[in-house]
This record gives structure tokens, C-alpha cells and sequence, in this order.
């Protein structure tokens, strides 16, 4: 899409989205949209179709996150092998030295008399049981030598083997890696595909709808009461939150872990490396090796795991709101909690306590959570305003 085309689309949905929600402040529901034009989509396909797309995309970026990891890990093998095998080849280096010290020395000093027939002929038996003793002790040496020599030789077989299937292996991911970032290009390629081929109209009646669907998503999941009252965090959960919100007003960018932008699982992951707990760096790593913890233990720092997949991850601020890096063209913001469907939460620190004396930060335009009820209803979505595939 050309630059001049995306900031038409980006203005035409931001303009009328905002026009919208300003005349939608006072009640949740929203007009019907308008009927489509004669061979037009309707509005709910429009949008389903736009969620689906960026759903999709989301699902790439966390296998490439995925994968980037295990590359970063495989290149840290790799790397400590090598550093292994050359150590190990220096030791076998030296081994092999003195093993053909011996063998010289043994060839210089051999005779065809035996250690034992001089022993018994010496003049001397006490001089001759002395050189029997040294006799031993370099017998004793030269075993030793052979052993460090054929034990050093195995370790560097051993090690060489680890370090080509190492790097084989990252060779592998590398590919694969590549090919996960073209797949994260496409599925990005085709929602700028859609969003240009929607009208001003089009745009400001996907937008209401999709804000009505959050609004409506939240209420029914407050009213639940899968909720439980907010309860204050652990330090380390209250390091994480502040970090997560000293973060906000900065852009969603997929693969990006920090500083200036972060996807969803890149922000959970920094929130809680910053905070001295360091957490898996994927949102369906997160889900599978943190402690699970009911919606009803909830605390802010939690996390909070979306969809089947386990594709997307929030931050728990608490009053059944959370901070998140959306998706490609939005920043990281405020949002209800029910503005994905919800597979569960985790707590990375579940042995923390909790603080005792807690003051929530301070959230531009938000109230502090436990202080006020939150209008469930999430700011408007707006188009992309760029999506810059990463190298």
C-alpha cells in the first residue's frame, strides 16, 4: 500500500472513529450501521474478517518469538561447546606432548635387560629397590599420561559431534525463522489490503462495532463475577505493573521486546525481567510454564492469557482492566479485560506476598483501580498508522 493511500485509510478511520465514540459516551449500545451497498459486505463481516486477519497475524509473530528464542538458546549452546571443544583440544594438544616425552624417554633408556633382573644382580639392594620405586612411579606416570590422552581424545570426539549437530540445529531454526517472518509479512500485507478497501464509512461503522462488541464483552464478564475483589500485588508484581505503565503511548510492534516498542508478550516479559523475575518470553510459554491462578485470585502484575492458542497476553492492572501492546498500528494502552476472549491467568511470582501498604500508579485519563468504576468501554481501535516489517 502506498504511503499516501495508508494515511488516507489511517485519517478516514481515526476522524470518524473518534466522531463516533464522542457521540456514543453516553450509552453503550450503538446505531445500527447503515445496510451495505448492493454487492457491498456487511459491516459484521467486514469486521470478523479484519479480527481474523490480525488474529492470524499475531499467531506468526508468536511462532517466529518462538523461534527467535530457541535460536538465541541454540546459539548460546553452540557457542559454549565451542569454547569447550577448543579448551579440550588444548588439553589433548598437551597430553599428546607428553605422551611422546615418555615414548622418547622409554625409547632412550631401554635395554635388553629387565628392571627385575638388575634388581637382582645390583651390588646395592637398597640403590637397586630405590630405582625400582622410580621405576614404578614413571610406570605409573606413563599409565596416567595414556589415560588423560585417550580420555582428552573421546571428550573432543564427543564435543565436536555436539557442536555440528549445534550448529545444524541453528541452521535450521535460522531457516525457519525466516520463512516464520515472510509468513508474519503476509498476514500483515493482508490487512493492509483490507483496510484499503474500505470506505470512510465502512471504517466508522467497523470501529463502532467492534468498540460496541468490547463494551458489551466487558459488562456480561464483570457482571459474571469471575472477577474477585482487587488485591494488592507483591513488589516484584508492583515493579512489573509500573514498568508495564511507564510503557504506555508506545507502539505495537511484532518481535520488538523494548525499549521504544514491544508486542504483547514482549512487554509482559520485559515488565518482569525489569522487575528481577524473569519470566519465558512468548505468551504460550507464559500460559504453559507460570502458575495458573483463578480469575477470581487475580492481582495487578498477573497475566492474563487470550484465545485457545494462547496467542495474546495483558498485563492485570486490577478493577478488570489491563495494559497491553494490542496490535500492529495501535500503542500500548488501557483496555478492558474482556477485550479478548480470555483462556486464563498466570502469576509469575506466586510465592510473593502482598504488599501491605499498596498505592496503584497513576494512569493518564484512568482512574486508579479500587478508587472508581471504570467505563468499560475501551477507547477506539484505529487503523495502522505503518506496519514496518522487521529485517
Amino acid at each position: 500500500m502506498s504511503g499516501r493511500l495508508l494515511r488516507r485509510v489511517c485519517t478516514a478511520w481515526t476522524t470518524t472513529a473518534l466522531a463516533a465514540q464522542a457521540v456514543l459516551l453516553p450509552a453503550v449500545a450503538v446505531a445500527a450501521p447503515a445496510p451495505p451497498e448492493p454487492g457491498e459486505r456487511s459491516v459484521a463481516e467486514l469486521l470478523t474478517d479484519l479480527q481474523k486477519l490480525y488474529r492470524r497475524a499475531e499467531q506468526a509473530t508468536e511462532a517466529y518469538n518462538t523461534t527467535e528464542e530457541k535460536l538465541k538458546a541454540r546459539k548460546a549452546e553452540a557457542d559454549r561447546l565451542n569454547a569447550q571443544l577448543a579448551k579440550t583440544r588444548l588439553s589433548l594438544q598437551e597430553s599428546r606432548v607428553a605422551a611422546g616425552r615418555l615414548a622418547r624417554q622409554q625409547y632412550q633408556n631401554s635395554t635388553d635387560i629387565s628392571p627385575y633382573v638388575r634388581l637382582l644382580l645390583a651390588r646395592d639392594p637398597q640403590h637397586a629397590l630405590e630405582q625400582g620405586h622410580v621405576i614404578g612411579q614413571l610406570a605409573r606416570e606413563r599409565a596416567e599420561t595414556v589415560r588423560l590422552l585417550e580420555g582428552s581424545e573421546r571428550k573432543a570426539d564427543q564435543l565436536a559431534r555436539r557442536a555440528r549437530a549445534a550448529l545444524d540445529e541453528q541452521l535450521t531454526l535460522t531457516a525457519r525463522r525466516k520463512k516464520e517472518r515472510d509468513d508474519v509479512r503476509r498476514r500483515l500485507d493482508a490487512v493492509e489490503k483490507l483496510l484499503a478497501s474500505l470506505t470512510a464509512r465502512q471504517l466508522t461503522a467497523v470501529a463502532a462495532l467492534e468498540r460496541d462488541g468490547v463494551a458489551k464483552a466487558q459488562k456480561t464478564f464483570m457482571a459474571s463475577g469471575a472477577l474477585g475483589t482487587t488485591r494488592p500485588p507483591s513488589a516484584e508484581g508492583d515493579r512489573a505493573l509500573r514498568y508495564a505503565v511507564r510503557q504506555l503511548g508506545k507502539p505495537y510492534e511484532w518481535g520488538a521486546e523494548g525499549p521504544s516498542s514491544y508486542d504483547c508478550s514482549g512487554l509482559t516479559s520485559q515488565a518482569w525481567n525489569q522487575a528481577g523475575t524473569p519470566i519465558p518470553r512468548t505468551s504460550q510459554e507464559q500460559w504453559a510454564r507460570l502458575k495458573r491462578i483463578p480469575l477470581t485470585e487475580l492481582r495487578p502484575g498477573d497475566l492474563v492469557i487470550y484465545f485457545p492458542e494462547a496467542t495474546h497476553v495483558a498485563m492485570y492492572l486490577g478493577d478488570g482492566m489491563v495494559v497491553q501492546a494490542p496490535r500492529t498500528g495501535e500503542k500500548i494502552k488501557v483496555s478492558p479485560i474482556a477485550s479478548h476472549p480470555v483462556l486464563g491467568a498466570v502469576r509469575p511470582d506466586p510465592g510473593g506476598k502482598p504488599l501491605s501498604d499498596y498505592t496503584p500508579p497513576k494512569v493518564p485519563g484512568v482512574a486508579a483501580p479500587g478508587t472508581a468504576t471504570h467505563d468499560p468501554r475501551p477507547p477506539a481501535r484505529h487503523a495502522p498508522t505503518a506496519i514496518r516489517p522487521r529485517p
